[in-house]
């Protein structure tokens, strides 16, 4: 049942880039009991740092806890609130598909195409599609592939970036 209030927010924090500090913040998450709905971790254009992009389901004050408690790990350098108005967010995923007969093959194919998705492997029984783009698009094209059978499915989380020349980084 959904609480009231409760909505997406999008975190992202500017960590430092070495074993462990991934555990920090998941384990920071498990002990004060938040749920991360999806993390993407990845370097940043300083060789020492990584960036994390967490989306987190939550009323203000858990919102608000989750980035106190965040800016209190050693490893976490800075950590920023994102304006869900003012970003640009991707998700990628690969989805295998069955094929069960031509038609639905080139059915298929065809939706790719709309979505501008890309087939990335072939076989005989299935095809395998990455799409990128954001997560209403994703849900989308998953829904219509369900009508096909999907095998297999992996989706990367957001990651996400701000609009213009503000961003989350350290200043030198």
């Amino acid at each position: 049942m959904p609480i009231e209030n409760e909505r997406t927010q999008i975190i992202a924090a500017i960590v430092e880039h070495k074993p462990g500090v991934l555990y920090s913040v998941a384990n920071m998450f498990r002990r004060r009991g938040f749920n991360i709905e999806s993390i993407s971790v990845g370097p940043t254009e300083k060789e020492d740092l990584a960036r994390m992009t967490m989306t987190v389901k939550g009323d203000e004050k858990t919102i608000e806890q989750v980035v106190k408690q965040l800016n209190k790990l050693i490893d976490v350098v800075k950590v920023s609130r994102l304006d869900p108005a003012n970003i640009v967010t991707r998700e990628m995923a690969l989805i295998k598909v069955h094929i069960s007969e031509t038609k639905a093959r080139s059915d298929i194919i065809n939706y790719v195409d709309v979505f501008r998705g890309r087939v990335v492997d072939i076989s005989a029984e299935s095809l395998t599609i990455e799409i990128t783009g954001g997560s209403d698009k994703i849900d989308a094209f998953i829904d219509l592939m369900k009508t096909f059978g999907i095998k297999e499915l992996a989706r990367t989380g957001i990651t996400a970036l701000s609009r213009g020349l503000k961003s989350v980084r350290i200043e030198e």
